[in-house]
């Protein structure tokens, strides 16, 4: 399963700038209807058919995907964790993801958690609300069987590539691709451009929808695991501003103990500018595909996703009213909105012109005018 589109333009030029913005505004829209069918369901439907007990009657295909939703770990047997990518995220996962896909390993990277509610929940139940509960951003143990069990060979980016050491003691023949960046400032700079762009669409969305606030918790765990820094964790939002000094000195750590830590021959060192050749030799697959490596996810595409995935609703919204409020008018006025103005143009102004420019000509005539008619008021 192949998700996204790739850009092999060259860096920096305007061919690559318009693909960024065309595809991080593509897919930022997309996420509004999977969110906005996510919130109908959860808040509204399901509840009032449970309250009615029409659920099983008007909607049984609805109670049957609710409960194949909630049985969906236990749909296949555990499998082992053929690959794992263990880079910190913004080192060219998500294009990883798509390069592992393209070499038939089912892959699961952190922008799908959302669409597994059973793996999203593991993560919630065994590490983030327990690290929230003590005020302590832990690792903890997670349950790699609930991942594999959907049918995923493979992982890539966070919380995953943290876990290194316990899959290799749970995996021991799995192979690691450890992606990093040309230097750690490089990192860096893609990294907080990141969070600076997720955290407050993570926060607001976590208002309405349950599966967005556990995202909005788990980018709190995250960003104190990353900073060093509990207080990312109790604060009640994911803070924007990330410490460089912290940040930098995990990533580095991180890579260096991967080194240390994971045999050589199951550890690939991993830049995807190498494009396929490396990773066909490491997995031993023969034959290399011959199309160009996939580049997707880039900074600019994900701020622009974020601004796409913003203004869909906001335009949504303001259609909606839009559309009330014409209908509320023409109830009110017999005239639709457009009609109402040209009837101003047309008529209303004209005589409203012609009304003053003739009190400006002929003023006293008007003050006449207006004398003779208090007087036969006055009379009378």
């Amino acid at each position: 399963m192949r998700r996204g589109a790739t850009s092999n333009f060259a860096s920096g030029s305007w061919q690559e700038l318009v693909h960024d913005v065309y595809i991080g505004t593509i897919t930022g829209a997309s996420h509004f209807p999977y969110f906005l069918k996510t919130w109908t369901v959860e808040y509204i439907l399901l509840p009032f058919l449970q309250i009615t007990r029409l659920s099983s009657v008007l909607f049984p295909s609805l109670v049957q995907d609710q409960q194949a939703i909630s049985d969906q770990s236990q749909s296949h047997q555990p499998k082992d964790l053929k690959v794992v990518g263990i880079g910190f995220g913004r080192t060219g996962t998500y294009s990883l993801t798509l390069a592992l896909e393209e070499l038939g390993y089912p892959t699961l990277h952190t922008q799908h958690l959302y669409e597994n509610k059973d793996i999203q929940q593991m993560w919630s139940d065994l590490i983030f609300n327990p690290s929230l509960a003590k005020g302590r951003a832990e690792l903890g143990t997670p349950d790699f069987d609930v991942i594999t069990r959907h049918g995923y060979e493979a992982t890539t980016d966070f919380p995953m590539a943290l876990y290194y050491d316990q899959i290799h003691e749970r995996y021991p023949d799995c192979k690691f691709i450890l992606t990093t960046r040309d230097n750690s400032e490089k990192w860096f700079k893609s990294w907080d451009t990141l969070t600076k762009t997720i955290t407050a669409p993570t926060y607001y969305g976590g208002w309405f929808i349950s599966g967005v606030r556990h995202y909005s918790v788990y980018l709190r765990w995250l960003f104190a695991v990353v900073n060093k820094d509990d207080s990312f964790l109790t604060s009640n939002r994911p803070k924007m501003l990330q410490y460089k000094q912290a940040a930098v000195d995990s990533y580095e750590t991180h890579n260096q103990r991967v080194r240390e830590l994971i045999p050589s021959h199951q550890l690939l060192d991993y830049s995807v500018k190498q494009g396929w050749q490396p990773i066909c030799d490491f997995l031993e697959i023969a034959d290399c595909p011959t199309t160009p490596f996939p580049k997707t996810n880039s900074a600019r595409s994900v701020q622009v996703q974020a601004v796409s995935g913003a203004l869909v609703p906001l335009i949504l919204v303001l259609f909606c009213v839009f559309t009330l409020f014409t209908r509320v008018f023409q109830f009110a006025t017999g005239m639709t909105p457009l009609s109402w103005l040209q009837f101003q143009r047309d008529v209303a102004l004209p005589r409203m012109v012609n009304r003053v420019f003739l009190n400006a000509k002929h003023p006293q005539d008007h003050h006449e005018h207006s004398v003779s008619k208090a007087g036969k008021v006055k009379s009378s």
